[in-house]
């Protein structure tokens, strides 16, 4: 159920609709004065749970903090404590809550493909061989497509490319796009360096080929042994036949396979999938190692590093007492479990499952067999594992240790840097994680597609997915001030406007009453952007001069405004401080902390806006823009012609039928495309 939207409830009305709360499994969801989400929690007695929150003094903690900024909440029954695990989740990923535990992956994982089923034709001669017959290995990220295998997923793209190479050198499986396969009139380098087999001129008959597709499958799959066994048997066949050549060939194949296996440094002859999870929390941050065997193979790590650690772990501690939770009595090992058992939550809901997980920690069963029965498939979890195991996981958790151990010192030695520019700077230091630096740089090539780039420094880090560029238009072709003028004004117009109309509301506002604290209160973050505390600019005191016309124009302060002028002969480390409200610059010294942010901040603006000026100056010079304006042609197709057919010349070349080909095209967009173009 839904409780009514209301837009600032008094404290009465939200604890009536506490006490109106049935006992009954389900999830909870906090807003404030906003409509923000705080927090989204499970319970298996809701009623109980929520009551928690209101009926004790929470004052000075974390989750005193958060209900205090409570204006709104939202409940959902459901069947099971299981279903409400799920739901949970699913929420948390899905709108990123304040107060929760949340962990963060932008990227899908890559898989190795082996095409299967594709009815594509090439000529042989005269005589017409269907593709399937010699199915290609590929690094593939994306949507599974039932008409081929996939195998995976693996950590990182380099293991994918790893299992590429081996196959190469003991299957000799093709790995070239279908296009060359089909217009190949002599073996390229790879067959001879042995790593292929030749299929593209016929050096090797789809009988056999179908035999090393099918080996690679099973070696994929684990089954190493019989891999050897079966290619044993046919070394033995040819040599029983003093077929000697063939007999050498597959005793080499052997060899390399044996090899391979010889440096997996563990016994993984009873393991097939197994994920290994390792958790480790220090100074509020935590990290969680994933290592994945495939196959039989350990492929490597990935670390994961959650958000909102400190404030969930510090909320669900003060909830403790509810008696929901039997996660152990020692509060650090309570806190690796929660996050151990968010990262499973949210990492595995709509994701492939392994056979067996192996945790440092150990786990509630209800979760393992919530997301077992999510996923359709049994899971199991071990937490004191023996021989190669505890191995894996030995070394699963020092990768986990020197994974935050590195984050930690990363982090603070950034902090470091941003607290010696607000003091170089004067800037305020009270609360330097809300610290936030806009930088600006202009790149072009000789007047031709001018960009303006504009980078975000807060929370100590870079914020890319806050990066953004801006096309300048209407100016005479290499004018650097026009171009910082425009896209000030662009930026910032809107912002002043809006603090301008705000102003105005105070001064006619009348006073408010005691009644009106709370509101104020909550508040905290104001929606939309917002102004910066720093505002740098890559340039002297002409760009530093044309900034200040533009704030003056658009009544903003002045003191906002730092121009970053290169120094004697250009060099890194000379860099100077030129200020917008006529303060004398400023140099801070090559060794200094401060200028290493400066020079960071500004060496990241330059790289966003020269990358985006050659990606725009491409598409104007090989009409790459005609692609991106065709319906239905998005990045990824748009990529897959590209490199079918060598650049947008060969696609408008390209017949309909030919369009068709590429993976994702269909006939109707294939036509679509091709009138396009012609």
């Amino acid at each position: 159920m839904s409780v009514p939207d209301t837009p600032e409830p008094s404290p009465d009305v939200l604890l009536a609709e506490v006490a109106a709360l049935p006992g009954l499994p389900g999830v909870y969801r906090y807003f404030d004065a906003q409509g923000q989400l705080l927090y989204v929690g499970k319970a298996r007695n809701l009623k109980k749970r929520v009551s928690s929150y209101f009926q004790k003094n929470h004052d000075g903690t974390r989750i005193g903090h958060m209900v205090s900024r409570i204006a709104r909440m939202e409940t959902t029954v459901v069947r099971s404590e299981a279903e409400a695990l799920l739901l949970e989740n699913n929420l948390i990923k899905t709108l990123n809550p304040r107060f929760n535990i949340l962990f963060r992956d932008d990227k899908s994982y890559p898989y190795l493909k082996i095409t299967g089923t594709r009815e594509t034709f090439r000529t042989a001669g005269q005589k017409p061989v269907p593709m399937l017959a010699f199915p290609r290995m590929a690094y593939y990220r994306g949507v599974v497509d039932r008409r081929h295998s996939y195998y995976g997923p693996y950590p990182s793209a380099w293991a994918v490319k790893e299992s590429i190479t081996l196959l190469q050198k003991v299957f000799r499986l093709r790995t070239c796009e279908d296009t060359v396969f089909a217009n190949r009139t002599r073996p390229c380098l790879l067959y001879q360096i042995k790593r292929c087999s030749g299929p593209c001129v016929d050096l090797i008959d789809t009988e056999a080929y179908g035999r090393d597709v099918a080996a690679a499958e099973r070696f994929l799959r684990g089954e190493t042994q019989a891999v050897l066994d079966e290619l044993e048997q046919r070394m033995m066949a040819h040599a029983d036949k003093l077929e000697f050549e063939q007999a050498a060939e597959i005793r080499n194949q052997m060899t390399a396979l044996s090899r391979v296996l010889h440096q997996q440094a563990m016994d993984t002859a009873s393991d097939r999938d197994v994920d290994i999870l390792a958790v480790k929390v220090q100074g509020g941050k935590a990290c969680v190692n994933l290592a994945m065997v495939r196959g039989g193979r350990h492929l490597g790590d990935r670390p994961y590093f959650p958000a909102h650690v400190d404030d969930a772990t510090q909320i669900d501690e003060g909830l403790d007492a509810e008696g929901e939770d039997s996660t152990g009595s020692d509060p650090l090992e309570r806190v690796h479990v929660r996050v151990l058992e968010a990262f499973i939550a949210q990492h595995y809901l709509g994701a492939a499952l392994p056979h067996t997980l192996v945790t440092s920690h150990p786990i509630a069963r209800s979760l393992i067999d919530a997301v077992g029965a999510q996923a359709g498939s049994r899971l199991q979890a071990v937490h004191q594992p023996r021989e190669h195991r505890r191995a894996w996981l030995d070394m699963a958790q020092k990768n986990a240790e020197i994974a935050l151990a590195r984050l930690l010192a990363e982090e603070g030695s950034q902090q470091a840097r941003t607290r010696a520019l607000a003091e170089a700077l004067g800037l305020p230091d009270d609360n330097l994680d809300e610290l936030r630096i806009e930088c600006f740089d202009i790149s072009h090539t000789a007047g031709e597609s001018t960009q303006a780039s504009c980078v975000v420094f807060e929370a100590h880090k870079m914020q890319n997915s806050q990066y953004r560029r801006y096309n300048i238009e209407g100016i005479t072709p290499g004018d650097d001030y026009a171009a910082m003028r425009q896209v000030l004004l662009r930026r910032y117009g809107k912002i002043a406007e809006a603090l301008r109309a705000e102003r105005e509301g105070e001064v006619l506002k009348p006073d408010a009453g005691p009644s009106d604290d709370a509101a104020t209160e909550s508040a905290e973050a104001p929606k939309g952007p917002r102004m910066p505390d720093l505002v740098l600019v890559d340039g002297g005191k002409g760009q530093v001069s044309m900034a200040r016309e533009v704030f003056q124009q658009l009544g903003l302060d002045l003191s906002l405004i730092v121009g970053v002028e290169k120094g004697e002969g250009r060099k890194v480390g000379l860099e100077e401080l030129v200020f917008a409200d006529g303060r004398e610059k400023v140099y801070l010294g090559h060794d200094s902390a401060a200028l290493m942010l400066v020079a960071q901040i500004r060496d990241e603006a330059h790289r966003f806006a020269i990358t985006g000026m050659r990606a725009q100056r491409a598409r104007v010079r090989t009409g790459g823009s005609k692609l991106e304006d065709i319906p239905g042609v998005g990045p990824r197709k748009r990529a897959r012609l590209l490199q079918r057919f060598g650049g947008i010349r060969g696609v408008a070349a390209a017949s309909a039928d030919d369009l068709a080909t590429v993976e994702g095209i269909s006939a109707e967009l294939a036509d679509t495309i091709y009138r396009a173009l012609h």
